[in-house]
């Protein structure tokens, strides 16, 4: 039975893409690691990178080229400063001289050696293909599949198999959403402490709360760091960061110094109805507009989708429950991830597979579900939650303009966490006995949608806006 952890689903990279930019820069670092298995990263002299299907059409907008180069230089996503990536693109591209995972330089034409083919690959559509040229003049040609949420496997799927290995120890083995009921109803707990005890076969209990902690970090300062960057987006389309105005306006007079400051300031504020909406957009907003200008984001299950997660924490933090805490913020993660790996197990997180439905839809139930649990609800009002959020994002296509993960990706995150707000107090007042939809049902609902879509809408940049509306219109 497949086990994934909620580090898994919850992890610490760079915009704008889990699948096009922090998957490639993992293959990357994967390859350099390979050659040195085989003892043979010392007699690299020029490598190749060939994208295929999805990894090519929007490659450009989604910085799959960069992210690229960046693996092969063996930079650490979660740790690289994200304000030299600028200057290390344009040196290599000056330079024509990529630093070998940071230990020798090979000789590399950015334009020239990163190749788009527009064909797919019947693994999976997103396709990369090292070519590797050694001293003696021999090749050797590895390929990676990207395959949503910054997992990345080989097609015969070696490592993978070895991965799951390792986590066939979990104690309590969750497939489906009805195992987590099963769990709960026969431990008495709920859905979080199911969780953390399959956790603890993993990771000891402060390895647990210091990765929480650091993930909590890094989607706080992605919220901090969103509301108050002014300016546009990169990339052509000429957006406008909208969350700057937005808090400028909400915030009004508050002082503070530091994030921290910021969530009490926020909770000094007088929040109506209206302003709620708009905090928790301007959240969500926030946190992709980091990740769309190449930004350190949380993938929750995705870069693309990585507002929602936070945006909703956020809402319960300073609307809901003054005192929340760490533990909270714990309580929170566990459930989302689990949420998260049901979907990956039953379907996709993958827009390349999935369209939008796989991202944001996936996103928002994670969201709605832990809300619930915080908010009181049994296990099986998370679920019902959970299921709720997804019903109705059903069917979303994934169609960036540009290629870009900005319109309508961002605004999606501000829909996304006010669905998953709805979707919890409309469970929060429903029994099993009423609910009709089991979450497992829509989860495969949902993959058989994701069969169904047509190619274009899913994150190629050749159907709906992405053809309606162009670089020129904007």
């Amino acid at each position: 039975m497949e086990c994934i952890s909620i580090f898994d689903m919850l992890k610490i990279g760079v915009g704008p893409s889990s699948s096009h930019t922090f998957g490639p820069w993992r293959a990357g670092r994967r390859l350099i690691a390979e050659l040195k298995e085989k003892n043979k990263f010392d007699q690299v002299v020029a490598i190749t990178v060939d994208l295929y299907g999805s990894l090519s059409l929007t490659g450009k907008g989604h910085a799959t080229d960069i992210a690229s180069i960046l693996g092969l230089c063996g930079y650490d996503p979660q740790t690289i400063d994200v304000l030299q990536i600028d200057t290390i693109i344009k040196s290599i591209g000056d330079t024509k001289l990529l630093p070998f995972n940071q230990e020798f330089d090979i000789v590399f034409d950015c334009k020239k050696d990163i190749v788009f083919n527009k064909d797919f690959k019947k693994f999976h559509p997103n396709g990369m293909t090292f070519t590797v040229l050694f001293k003696d003049g021999k090749k050797y040609t590895s390929t990676f599949y990207s395959i949503g949420g910054g997992f990345v496997v080989k097609e015969e799927r070696k490592r993978k198999e070895k991965k799951l290995e390792a986590f066939k120890e979990f104690p309590m083995p969750v497939q489906k959403a009805t195992d987590l009921l099963a769990y709960c109803a026969v431990q008495n707990k709920k859905i979080s402490d199911i969780v953390l005890e399959n956790e603890r076969s993993l990771h000891t209990d402060q390895e647990i709360d210091e990765r929480i902690a650091q993930i909590w970090k890094v989607m706080l300062e992605s919220m901090y760091t969103g509301c108050h960057t002014e300016g546009t987006l990169p990339g052509g389309l000429k957006v406008r960061r909208r969350a700057y105005d937005s808090h400028k306006n909400l915030i009004g007079t508050a002082q503070y110094s530091n994030p921290n400051e910021w969530i009490a300031s926020i909770r000094d504020t007088e929040v109506k109805f209206r302003q709620i909406l708009k905090w928790v957009s301007c959240f969500a907003l926030a946190v992709n507009e980091v990740n769309a200008s190449l930004g350190r984001v949380v993938t929750a299950p995705t870069n693309g989708s990585a507002g929602v997660i936070p945006a909703v924490m956020m809402y319960y933090m300073v609307i809901e429950n003054h005192d929340a805490n760490f533990e909270d913020i714990k309580q929170f993660m566990l459930v989302a991830g689990e949420i998260g790996s049901l979907f990956k197990k039953g379907a996709t997180i993958s827009a390349a597979m999935g369209g939008c439905q796989a991202e944001i839809g996936v996103s928002s139930a994670m969201a709605a579900g832990a809300l619930t649990e915080l908010m009181g609800g049994s296990p099986e009002q998370v679920l019902i939650a959970s299921e709720i959020a997804m019903e109705h994002h059903l069917g979303l296509t994934c169609d960036p303009i540009g290629g870009l993960v900005q319109i309508p990706c961002i605004e999606r995150n501000a829909m996304g966490a006010i669905k998953a707000i709805n979707a919890c107090e409309m469970a929060l007042d429903t029994t099993a006995a009423n609910a009709k939809v089991p979450l497992d049902k829509v989860i495969a609902t949902m993959w058989a949608t994701a069969q169904d879509m047509n190619t274009k809408y899913k994150e190629t940049s050749e159907g709906g806006l992405a053809i309606a509306v162009s670089l020129s219109d904007c």
